[in-house]
């Protein structure tokens, strides 16, 4: 082999090697474990989804996507065509908005809890207005579904920022003569909203629901840090089983279901709901 040729596999070598470390061997291993049992290979499956355990972190997990992914593509979609207008001061608010991005799922998780904890700032701020005359409780498993609001408030706040993020990059990539000629024809700002920003913007709509939808799946220090096993996730349900009952299938299992899971989310905004524009130019 020449040595010119060996150049582009050296510099793929450290990538590669990463690859098969850190990202291959565990893959390999939480197969080996998912489907290693003295009751037979499908064994941990059947246990876990026939568990209520189970049941209840899946419906828990889509729930939150559910609510979640909405709430944060409208919330985002809208921040992104406020700062895209550039208006004075508008880089003070992407900077506000894009501050999130930062902090980590514990830190995001402390700050709310540091809000909404009995002694909270939200407590506080209630209290010495004499709108309450006792604090009001957010957390404990009595109080699930006020838990469960307080998760909902922290992941839109915490990931909206990725998915503007996207969003106004699109959108900056739009050429402005499509809108100037939708003015020139006396179009509406809600018609070149929907026939002209819309349609172009749909490959980051795309890429944005697409990166958010897998993430939501593994959602796990918010809900953990905040709720605990109040509410069942299936990252926490892995994170319990691997550390506090120390079953490495189990956990494997839930683990593969969540990659399984994910897989096929990716595979269905992959395959249905590419943009127009990306098919035609694989066509031609």
């Amino acid at each position: 082999m020449k040595r010119e040729s060996m150049v582009p596999l050296l510099l793929i070598l450290p990538a590669l090697v990463y690859l098969v470390v850190f990202i291959g061997y565990p893959i390999v291993g939480t197969f080996q474990l998912a489907f290693s049992s003295p009751k037979g290979w499908l064994e941990n499956f059947k246990y876990v989804l026939s568990s209520r355990d189970f049941l209840s972190a899946f419906l828990n997990t889509i729930l939150l996507g559910v609510v979640v992914i909405p709430a944060q593509f409208v919330l985002a979609i809208l921040l992104a065509l406020l700062v895209n207008k550039k208006w004075k001061g508008y880089k003070t608010i992407l900077y506000i908005i894009a501050t999130p991005l930062a902090l980590s799922d514990v830190t995001a998780a402390l700050i709310s809890y540091s809000i909404f904890a009995p002694n909270g700032y939200l407590n506080k701020i209630l209290l010495r207005l004499n709108w309450i005359e006792r604090p009001l409780y957010f957390f404990g498993y009595l109080f699930r579904s006020r838990e469960f609001l307080v998760v909902i408030l922290t992941e839109i706040w915490r990931a909206t920022p990725l998915v503007f993020v996207i969003l106004l990059a699109g959108l900056q990539s739009i050429n402005n003569e499509y809108l100037e000629a939708a003015d020139v024809f006396g179009f509406s700002a809600w018609e070149k909203f929907t026939k002209i920003t819309l349609p172009l913007l749909k490959p980051s709509i795309v890429s944005a629901l697409l990166v958010r939808t897998l993430f939501a799946f593994q959602i796990f220090g918010v809900v953990w840090l905040l709720a605990g096993r109040d509410i069942t996730i299936l990252a926490g349900e892995t994170y319990y089983w691997y550390v506090f009952m120390n079953n490495r299938n189990i956990a494997s299992t839930y683990a593969l279901i969540i990659a399984i899971l994910t897989f096929i989310v990716g595979w269905f905004y992959i395959g249905t709901i590419r943009s127009k524009h990306l098919e035609e130019g694989v066509r031609t």
